[in-house]
């Protein structure tokens, strides 16, 4: 029996980088009584709340939220009323910054670093703490544009390829639509995942994930190789078809 509804955030549960849209909201308030609901992305933490929660109607149970940011080397579970931090395995300043310049450099070599078309306030490389993450375009840039710049992820697989080779005591992942995410080797969806079931206190069977880069080297690929039940998605709109189907069969 599932106890965990886990998801992906961008194009699992919503537009990249904008927040889920009420029948998502509605959706996962009226599941957040019967299970636990437990995202698991690369976005940093104020981008779960602007995203997620803050679109949540009131019936929410937000005690059943449980939120694991930057692929899970974050975690932040509501109590007492208010969003806590339970752990961080935040990078160190040398970290942070091998990773982003292996990023820039391999960017720059292949021409894919152009500070000229961020928004305002915006920029390429985000420490997000625990990991970096690289955006070809910028955070803010809109949707239309993400989903245009690298469809077919070649893009991003040379640059990650390339920033390996550059710093090879770290990880480079492919995700969102325009994204690499830099982290400690291990710290992917895999570890973010065995720390879930940790925390709370579930295993893989009682787990159900949705994901739609679970392909290989993909960032939802290693929920894939734990062998957890995963449903692959191509966009939010599929994501709650399914989540109509699972309330409609969970009906008392």
């Amino acid at each position: 029996m599932k106890k965990i509804l886990s998801f992906d955030i961008d194009n699992t549960l919503n537009e990249p980088k904008m927040p889920i849209v009420p029948e998502m909201a509605e959706l996962l308030a009226s599941l957040s009584h019967k299970y636990v609901i437990a995202p698991i992305s690369g976005q940093k933490y104020d981008q779960f709340l602007i995203q997620i929660i803050n679109q949540l109607p009131e019936t929410a149970n937000l005690d059943n939220f449980h939120l694991f940011v930057a692929q899970g080397t974050q975690y932040y579970a509501h109590k007492d009323g208010e969003w806590k931090q339970i752990f961080n395995f935040s990078l160190t300043d040398e970290q942070a910054n091998t990773i982003m310049d292996a990023l820039e450099k391999a960017a720059r070599e292949f021409g894919y670093w152009d500070e000229s078309v961020l928004l305002p306030g915006d920029e390429i490389n985000e420490n997000r703490e625990s990991m970096i993450a690289y955006s070809a375009i910028g955070q803010k840039a809109g949707v239309e544009a993400k989903k245009a710049w690298d469809p077919d992820m070649t893009k991003r697989n040379k640059i990650a390829k390339r920033a390996k080779e550059l710093a090879p005591d770290f990880e480079f992942e492919v995700a969102g639509t325009t994204t690499i995410n830099g982290f400690v080797p291990g710290q992917n969806k895999e570890f973010g995942m065995n720390h879930l079931m940790e925390e709370l206190n579930v295993t893989k069977p009682e787990i159900l994930y949705f994901g739609d880069m679970t392909q290989p080297g993909g960032n939802d690929y290693p929920v894939v190789k734990m062998g957890i039940e995963t449903i692959t998605v191509r966009d939010w709109q599929e994501t709650a078809g399914i989540l109509q189907a699972i309330i409609a069969m969970t009906k008392d």
